[in-house]
């Protein structure tokens, strides 16, 4: 059985007239037929649903073709983009280009896939070989979502805030992420997202920026077996439950840390850390800046609840609250401070041991 992801749109009279006339589209299906309200084309082998919508979705639809010589994008009156490609599996990997990046909070959100909230936690994606983004769904219930995967190298999926329902290839029935919780997506594992919570709140990284979004239409979730420990490219899938998880002392005295598996699980292509404060900072104590530092290819963090201190150089500490996230280049010296007593902060490196004590 195949899924069909399904597009909102307010004109569908006019969204129907693109993919025929500018995709190249074949219409297979109209719904109920007196008054139109879903409408189904076909572009080569994909089936999309046009559904008429008082809300438009203008998410952007990849399309490969073997008789297509060069990538080209054509857009739809409601901003929608279709991007045709030439058939390939190749994923690319841009060199990387580190700068160091704070974000501070904020309430603009881009409209990205299947109707969910975008905003980007590293603007200049250090050349395309990473991204960080927040994401948001302000209306709980069902998902307008659809079985897919992805052609990455890493990955991950944090809950930051409300709850999510998901289901993933060979995982099982669909489960419930809460605030804290996190799934490492190993490349290519099909999955999808069913309903949420009013308020979700989820941090995504990944590596690369830029990768391609592929409809699953021969795979139907939850599948038939139960495969924890299956490969994906030399990854395996982690479901991280925070309650389950201890805490240990941290690189910064003060810290406690929770590991969420995921450096196993990635054979130590990356990890995934979440610090919280074991009690307020003491008053009036600043860390040298070097207390922290990393030679590796990556390190990002994000403040989850709370607040503190980031100590860079000879300047003053910069307040990091909720929302707030700050990317090291390699060979940065830093220090944190001056936490509040329900700080929280995700850190996550490439490779597994990138974040180190300075020396």
């Amino acid at each position: 059985m195949s899924v069909t992801p399904i597009v909102s749109c307010v004109d569908l009279d006019a969204m129907v007239a693109f993919f025929v006339e500018r995709c190249g589209a074949r219409v297979e299906s109209i719904t109920p037929a007196d008054a139109p309200r879903d409408v189904t084309v076909r572009i080569g082998d994909a089936s999309i649903c046009l559904r008429r919508c008082e809300v438009d979705q203008p998410v952007s639809l990849i399309v490969r073709d073997d008789s297509v010589e060069h990538t080209h994008r054509v857009t739809a009156p409601n901003g929608l983009t279709v991007e045709f490609r030439p058939e390939t599996t190749a994923m690319e990997v841009p060199p990387s280009v580190p700068s160091l990046s704070v974000v501070r909070a904020g309430d603009e959100f881009g409209v990205g896939r299947a109707g969910m909230g975008y905003r980007d936690l590293l603007p200049d994606r250090w050349g395309g070989r990473f991204i960080a983004s927040h994401i948001l769904i302000r209306d709980g219930g069902p998902v307008p979502d659809y079985v897919h995967f992805h052609r990455v190298r890493f990955q991950l999926i944090f809950c930051a805030r409300g709850w999510v329902d998901v289901v993933y290839e060979d995982q099982g029935d669909p489960f419930r992420l809460h605030a804290g919780d996190c799934v490492l997506q190993p490349p290519e594992i099909r999955h999808r997202v069913l309903r949420s919570s009013p308020g979700l709140e989820v941090i995504e990284i990944g590596c690369p920026a830029v990768h391609d979004t592929l409809v699953e239409h021969e795979i139907t979730l939850p599948t038939g077996e139960i495969r924890p420990g299956r490969s994906f490219a030399g990854q395996r899938f982690v479901r991280h439950v925070a309650a389950d998880t201890p805490r240990d002392p941290w690189l910064v005295d003060g810290l406690l840390v929770r590991d969420t598996g995921i450096g196993s699980a990635t054979d130590g292509l990356g990890a995934a850390v979440v610090v919280e404060a074991d009690g307020a900072a003491p008053a009036g104590e600043r860390p040298t800046v070097d207390t922290l530092t990393h030679h590796g290819e990556f390190a990002f963090s994000v403040v989850l609840e709370g607040a503190a201190d980031l100590s860079l150089g000879d300047d003053a500490p910069i307040r990091l609250t909720a929302r707030e996230s700050v990317a090291f280049p390699p060979g940065t010296r830093w220090g944190w401070s001056g936490w509040t007593e329900d700080f929280e902060m995700l850190q996550v490196s490439l490779p597994d041991a990138a974040v180190v004590r300075a020396q």
